[in-house]
């Protein structure tokens, strides 16, 4: 089966194609078809996640899936949120979001620094799809002061994995794959595509 992801962000597409790699899915980012973002006008992961989904599948005509994601930090109420990728204005620029965060951040103490990752993801079997498989994650952790690590992208840098006591950008991509938002929705999307293929 083809898929569409509607998203042009590599870290995505290699996350999702090693963990849905086992099922006979060929996955496509949007952009190697010529698809255009959608505009993001939902109000929760999940409406955008749809919205992403509904965009791809309805321009490609194939299945497609859609991931709304972000960084919700108790402290600052929530925020980044829905706009994780955009927090300092530019769209997917990691270096200024992680900037702003941490100018946001820098009075808060350490054990007032608690935050997570959630990941809403929408899988399409075509545009008009009136039951799409649903499946959400979450990642909970602490905001660390500084970046530490290499690995991953977005705000991975300065995730603390409180179990490892590693950054998200510290962890292997198989270990950060299996514990992350995306890695827990997305094996609740595989449990859903086991019995629904």
């Amino acid at each position: 089966m083809k898929l569409v992801l509607a998203s042009g962000n590599r870290g995505k597409l290699a996350e999702m194609r090693e963990i849905l790699a086992g099922f006979d899915i060929e996955l496509v980012a949007q952009g190697e078809l010529g698809i255009e973002d959608a505009e993001e006008t939902g109000t929760t992961f999940i409406e955008n996640a749809l919205l992403k989904a509904r965009h791809a599948a309805r321009q490609s005509g194939l299945p497609a899936i859609g991931d709304d994601s972000g960084l919700c930090v108790d402290a600052l109420g929530g925020a980044p949120g829905l706009y994780s990728a955009r927090y300092a204005g530019r769209h997917g620029d990691a270096a200024a979001n992680i900037a702003k965060l941490l100018d946001a951040l820098r009075d808060v103490p350490e054990d007032g620094r608690a935050g997570h990752f959630h990941c809403s993801i929408a899988l399409l079997r075509g545009a008009d799809d009136p039951a799409p498989l649903i499946a959400e994650g979450r990642w909970h952790g602490r905001i660390l002061p500084a970046p530490r690590g290499t690995n991953g992208f977005g705000y991975d840098p300065v995730f603390l994995d409180t179990a490892s006591q590693r950054s998200a950008a510290e962890l292997e991509a198989t270990v950060k794959n299996r514990i992350s938002h995306r890695g827990i929705a997305l094996a609740r999307l595989r449990e859903q595509l086991g019995r629904d293929l």
